[in-house]
Order: C-alpha cells, then sequence, then structure tokens
C-alpha cells in the first residue's frame, strides 16, 4: 500500500516543522462481491459477470480529521479514469469483460496538517461471454435434466430472453433469467413427448449477442446429464 504522508506545523517564530505521529490517520480499503447466482467472497474477483461490488474505505484514527475520499474506477490500458466516486463507501455494478482495477485516494486534513494516502488497486476481471442451449430434456420427475435452461457453462450473460414453442407454432412458455427454464409444462398440465422449439435472444458482458434457433427434445425416459 503506497503512503503519502504530510504534515505540516507552523510554530510561530519558529518555522515550519515535519513531524510523524505514530496514529496518522489512515485507510484500509475492502470489497465485498456478490456474482449473479447471490455468492459472496472478499478481495480480488476473477470470474463471469454480472457482479455487484460493495466498496469500503475503512477509516482508522480519524477521529477530528476531516476526510476526503476519490475511488478511481479504471480499465484495462485506458488512461483515464471511466468513474470517479467520491464518498466513503460506494457500490458498482460490473458488466463489462475484461480487467477493472479500483483505486482509492485518502486524504485527512486538520487544521494545516495533511494527510494523503493511495491505496494498492483492487482487480476485477471479468471473463468473456459463453452461451449454450441442450436439445433434450427429460421432465419425469427423477431429480436429472427436469427443467430444460440454459447449460451451467454459461459465463457473463447480462440480458437473456428464451421461448419455447410447440411444432404448431404456438408459444407455451417463456422466461427472462438466465437461471430459470422449462418445467415441460403448459397451462400447468405435461405437454406430450416429442420435438418442441427453443429461440433464444442474450447478450454477453463483452458485447457478444446471442440468437439460438434449436429444437428440443422433450423424453419421458431417461437420458444422460449433458442433455445431448
Amino acid at each position: 500500500m503506497k503512503i503519502k504522508i504530510l504534515v505540516l506545523l507552523f510554530l510561530q517564530l519558529i518555522g515550519n516543522v515535519y513531524v510523524w505521529a505514530d496514529d496518522n490517520p489512515a485507510v484500509a480499503p475492502t470489497v465485498i462481491i456478490k456474482d449473479a447466482s447471490g455468492n459472496e467472497s472478499q478481495g480480488d474477483y476473477n470470474g463471469p459477470a454480472p457482479i455487484e461490488a460493495t466498496f469500503k474505505a475503512n477509516p482508522q484514527s480519524a477521529t477530528g480529521w476531516t476526510a476526503y475520499y476519490e475511488w478511481r474506477f479504471s480499465y484495462e490500458r485506458e488512461n483515464k479514469p471511466y468513474l470517479i466516486r467520491y464518498e466513503e463507501n460506494t457500490s458498482y455494478t460490473f458488466s463489462r469483460s475484461g480487467h477493472h482495477s479500483v483505486v482509492l485516494y485518502a486524504k485527512f486534513t486538520n487544521g494545516n496538517d495533511i494527510i494523503e494516502q493511495e491505496c494498492d488497486p483492487i482487480s476485477i476481471a471479468l471473463s468473456e461471454s459463453k452461451l449454450e442451449m441442450p436439445n433434450a430434456f427429460s421432465p419425469n420427475g427423477d431429480g436429472i435434466n427436469d427443467i430444460y435452461q440454459a447449460k451451467s457453462t454459461y459465463q457473463s450473460i447480462i440480458e437473456f430472453h428464451a421461448i419455447i414453442y410447440n411444432r404448431w407454432g404456438q408459444k407455451l412458455y417463456e422466461w427472462n433469467d438466465i437461471t430459470g427454464g422449462w418445467d415441460g409444462k403448459f397451462h400447468g398440465k405435461d405437454v406430450s413427448q416429442g420435438v418442441y422449439f427453443v429461440v433464444v435472444n442474450a447478450r454477453g458482458a463483452d458485447g457478444k449477442r446471442y440468437s439460438i434457433k434449436r429444437d428440443v427434445n422433450l423424453l419421458r425416459g431417461y437420458i444422460d446429464s449433458t442433455g445431448q
């Protein structure tokens, strides 16, 4: 952690004196990450988008000092921050794939005394998007492949919309949550075993767009766990 400390005391008839104090104010920034599934972690992040990050400055020994905070959000090799926040604690939702860096700059003043601190960057690395849909499922109540949904290998999908049709083009079900899916029912009743059709439109955090159209085999018997 980089720390630059300047304490300037003006003493009448004596001049300027620079001093070091063990109880100088400082910050100890932390970050809590919540991913799309609601799982939380702390510290640097490397994984799929989107994520919600909560940053805290955690000032210490700051009683009697006036504090100023500046959070700078930067992206990969860009020279200027794309976002600056000036509060002690702040939150931000990251959805753009690539490497983000967040640095806290803190300044404390007390009369003519000034203490400045530049903290080590917090690293947020978001993976490229990925989306695949299976071609079969078996809603027979055995707990295996009972729901037709995106393969669990999906990554960094920030927009998602899927529709299930029957062979006559009738819409049976639609959903907008990447974690959701179809249970093989229409108006609460099981549909017949057979071939159906899914249309998916989605967008990844890296800007990639997905347009998927494929047959869906609904089987009341067993299929393997991959949905192939």
